[in-house]
C-alpha cells in the first residue's frame, strides 16, 4: 500500500540493514525457484546502508550529483553509469536536480531497497516492504540482468528474521520468526563474521552456478530442504542448540561448495578449518562465496583466541536488527 504525504522533504536519509543468511542460499535464483520453488533462512544485522537523496541546488548547474565509490555529474539520466541508482531515479520519477550520496559498514548489498525508498519517501510517498523488495527485485533481476537471487532484497526491506520462500511464479512469502528464550541473541552472542581476506566477484561465481544448475539440482534440493531442519530447531527445545545449528549451517556449507568450484578455496578451506580447531562449531562463506566474510559458530568462551590469531582488523561482531528499512532523517 502507498500512503501519499502532501508535504514532500527536500531532504531523505534512509538506513538499510544487510543480512546473514544461514540456510538456503541460492535456492532464490530464478533459475533454480521457477522450477523447484525454493527458500532461505536469513537475518537482518546490524550492519547498514545508508542513502541520502536531497534536492539539488541550481547553483550547481547538474541534474544530477552522485557520490559513491566515486563522484558522477552529469546531466541526463542516460549518463548514470551506476546503474542501480540510474534505474531507481527511471522507476521512481523524482525531478531533478538531484544530489545522491551513500555508504555502507560492510560491501552493500542493500543499495537498491535504501535508495529507492528514499526516492519514495521525496515524493511523499510510504510504500510497503514488500513492494520495496520487488522493485528492487525488477531493476537488479529483471531490467539489468544481473544473475542475482531475490533473498538480499526481503531481507533489508523487512528486517529481522524470517524464513522466505520463493514459489515457482515468482511471488514470494515471508514467515517471521519470533524465538523463545532468547535463542536469537544467543546465536550472534556465539557467532562472529571473519574476513578472509578476499575481494569476491560475485557476479562470476552466480553466472557459472546459473549456467550449471541444471547439473546440480539434487544440491539445491537438499539446501532447500535444510531450511525446514534449521526452522524446526529454531522453534524447538534443543538442550545442544548452538551445536545443532553448527552443524547445520557446516553440512549446508559441504553441500554448497560442491555445486561450483570458485565458491571456495584450499585457503579459505583452510582458514575455516582453523576457525573450527580454535573452537568453532560450523559454519559457511556469507553470500555468494569465492571471498567476503566467513560466518562461524563460536561460543563465547573461545572468541578471544580468535581475535588473537585474525586480529580485530579480521574479526566482526555482528548482532540481530529487527527492522528493515526506515527513516534515518527527513528534511522539510
Amino acid at each position: 500500500m502507498r500512503f501519499i504525504n502532501k508535504r514532500t522533504p527536500r531532504t531523505v536519509t534512509t538506513i538499510t540493514p544487510q543480512r546473514i543468511s544461514f540456510v538456503g542460499g541460492g535456492t532464490d535464483l530464478p533459475s533454480f525457484y521457477t522450477n523447484h520453488g525454493g527458500a532461505v533462512i536469513s537475518s537482518a544485522i546490524n550492519q547498514y546502508v545508508y542513502v541520502t537523496v536531497k534536492q539539488h541546488s541550481p547553483l550547481f548547474d547538474e541534474a544530477y550529483r552522485l557520490s559513491y565509490s566515486k563522484s558522477e555529474h552529469v546531466n541526463s539520466l542516460d549518463d548514470i553509469e551506476n546503474s542501480i541508482a540510474r534505474e531507481c531515479l527511471r522507476l521512481v520519477n523524482v525531478e531533478p536536480p538531484l544530489y545522491i550520496a551513500t555508504a555502507a559498514d560492510l560491501p552493500a548489498s542493500s543499495f537498491a531497497v535504501g535508495l529507492l525508498n528514499a526516492l519514495h519517501l521525496l515524493k511523499g510517498e510510504r510504500v510497503s516492504p514488500a513492494q520495496l523488495a520487488e522493485e528492487a527485485c525488477e531493476i537488479e533481476i529483471n531490467i539489468l540482468g544481473n544473475p542475482i537471487g531475490k533473498q538480499d532484497q526481503y531481507a533489508a526491506a523487512f528486517g529481522g528474521l524470517n524464513h522466505i520462500i520463493f514459489n515457482k511464479n515468482g511471488r514470494v512469502e515471508i514467515d517471521h520468526l519470533v524465538l523463545h528464550n532468547n535463542i536469537i541473541n544467543e546465536i550472534f552472542e556465539n557467532s562472529l563474521l571473519i574476513w578472509t581476506g578476499i575481494q569476491r566477484d560475485a557476479t562470476s561465481i552466480l553466472s557459472s552456478q546459473n549456467k550449471t544448475m541444471d547439473n546440480n539440482i539434487k544440491g539445491y534440493e537438499l539446501l532447500m530442504y535444510s531450511t525446514i531442519n534449521c526452522k524446526s530447531l529454531m522453534l524447538g527445545n534443543s538442550n545442544q542448540f548452538l551445536k545443532d545449528f553448527g552443524n547445520i549451517l557446516e553440512n549446508s556449507w559441504l553441500v554448497k561448495k560442491k555445486l561450483e568450484k570458485t565458491i571456495s578455496s584450499n585457503t579459505m578451506d583452510i582458514m575455516h578449518e582453523q576457525v573450527k580447531s580454535l573452537g568453532g562449531l560450523g559454519g559457511k562463506l556469507s553470500g555468494a562465496g569465492g571471498g567476503g566474510f566467513f560466518y562461524e559458530i563460536v561460543p563465547k568462551d573461545f572468541q578471544e583466541d580468535l581475535l588473537k590469531i585474525f586480529g580485530k582488523n579480521r574479526v566482526l561482531k555482528v548482532a540481530y536488527e529487527p527492522i528493515g528499512s526506515r527513516i534515518l532523517s527527513e528534511i522539510y
